[in-house]
C-alpha cells in the first residue's frame, strides 16, 4: 500500500487515542477498586518487590531455583487474591487490565518492528473517507452504474450496440475493481462526453481504495496543477504531489485533453506516463480526443506509449447525462 504521510498520520493519531482511552479507562478502574479495597495496593506492591527480587537469583548457584520457585508463588497467590477482591465486588477477572483496541500491538501500530494490521486498517479507512469527501465515489458506484441508459440499435460510428459494448466494459471494470493488485493493467477509456467514463472510474477509484490500496484520482487539469504549484513553490501541502502521482497504487487521470496544454504539463504528463510505465504502476486515462488528436495534442512519445501499454477501451452510446435531464 502507499498511502501520503498526512494518512499516515491521521491513523497514527488514532491509534494512540486507542491507547490513551484504553489506559485512561484502566487508571479510573484500578483507582476506583484500591479506593474500596485497600488491599489491592498491598498485593501489587508484594508482585513488583517479587519482580525486583528475582535478579538476586543469578548469585545464588544451588539455591537459586527454590528461591524463583518462593517468589512465583507469592506473584501467584497475590494474583489469585485480586481476583478474589474483584468476584468479591462482583467484577470481572480482568476490570484491572488495559482492554486494548488491538491485543496483537497493544495499540502501537507495531507488531515487531512491522506495521500491525489494525493501522494498515486504519489507514484504509481513512483514505476513502478522504475520497469521498472529495469526490462521489459513494454515489459514482459499480451498482449504480445503470445499462438501460445505453440504445440497444448498432452505433455506425464505432459498429457496436452500445448496451452490448457497454456491458462488456462494465464486467472489466468491475473485475478490475475486485481483482486489482500492483500489477494490474493500465487502461484508456476513449469515448465523447456523458457515457459513463467518470462514473466507471470513480467506481474502480471507491473499490480499490476500499481494499486498502492508495489511489490519486483527479482531472488532468487538478493534477498538472498541483505540479506546477509544487514546482514552482506555491504549493501549501506538506504532501508532495509528484510523490503521491508517481508512487500511489493507482493513478487515475480524468478527461485527459481538457487542461490548459504548455509545455510544462506536456513535460509532466511524458514523466507521468513514462515513470510508472518503468515501475509497472498501474494508470487509467479517460479522454474524449481521438488518437490523432492525442498525437498532435501533446507528442507521439507520449501516444505511443499510452497505445502501445494501454488497455483501449471506446465507449458509446447518447450522452447519459442529457439523457436524465429530459425525463
Amino acid at each position: 500500500m502507499s498511502y501520503s504521510i498526512k494518512v499516515f498520520k491521521k491513523a497514527s493519531d488514532v491509534i494512540t487515542n486507542r491507547r490513551l482511552a484504553a489506559e485512561n479507562e484502566q487508571a479510573r478502574n484500578h483507582q476506583e477498586c484500591v479506593t474500596i479495597s485497600p488491599e489491592i495496593s498491598v498485593l501489587e506492591k508484594e508482585m513488583a518487590q517479587c519482580a525486583l527480587d528475582a535478579p538476586k537469583a543469578i548469585g545464588m548457584k544451588n539455591n537459586a531455583d527454590e528461591f524463583i520457585k518462593n517468589l512465583m508463588g507469592k506473584n501467584l497467590s497475590a494474583q489469585k487474591r485480586i481476583r478474589e477482591i474483584l468476584s468479591e465486588l462482583n467484577l470481572p477477572s480482568d476490570y484491572l487490565e488495559v482492554k486494548y483496541f488491538c491485543k496483537d500491538c497493544k495499540d502501537t501500530g507495531f507488531v515487531d518492528g512491522k506495521m500491525c494490521e489494525c493501522l494498515k486498517d486504519c489507514m484504509k479507512k481513512i483514505s476513502f473517507e478522504e475520497m469521498s469527501d472529495k469526490l462521489p465515489v459513494k454515489s459514482s458506484t459499480f451498482d449504480s452504474f445503470d445499462l438501460s441508459y445505453y440504445p440497444t440499435e448498432k452505433d455506425f460510428e464505432t459498429g457496436f450496440i452500445p448496451r452490448e459494448r457497454m456491458q462488456v466494459i462494465f464486467n472489466y471494470c468491475q473485475s478490475y475493481a475486485e481483482d486489482f493488485s500492483k500489477n494490474s493493467d493500465n487502461i484508456l477509456f476513449y469515448g465523447e462526453t456523458g457515457l459513463g467514463k467518470t462514473h466507471l472510474s470513480l467506481a474502480i477509484a471507491g473499490k480499490v481504495s476500499e481494499k486498502g490500496y492508495g489511489v490519486v484520482y483527479g482531472s488532468a487539469q487538478n493534477l498538472m496543477n498541483s505540479l506546477e504549484n509544487e514546482k514552482f513553490g506555491k504549493s501549501n501541502s506538506d504532501v508532495s504531489a509528484e510523490q503521491s502521482i508517481l508512487n500511489c497504487d493507482l493513478l487515475i487521470i480524468d478527461d485527459l485533453g481538457a487542461e490548459f496544454s504548455t509545455h510544462f504539463t506536456i513535460s509532466a504528463l511524458y514523466n507521468i506516463i513514462n515513470t510508472r510505465l518503468l515501475e509497472n504502476k498501474p494508470v487509467i486515462i479517460s479522454t474524449n480526443l481521438t488518437p490523432a488528436e492525442m498525437e498532435n495534442r501533446y507528442s507521439r512519445r507520449i501516444t505511443s506509449r499510452i497505445y502501445g501499454n494501454y488497455k483501449y477501451l471506446i465507449f458509446c452510446g447518447k450522452d447519459i447525462r442529457q439523457l436524465k435531464d429530459s425525463y
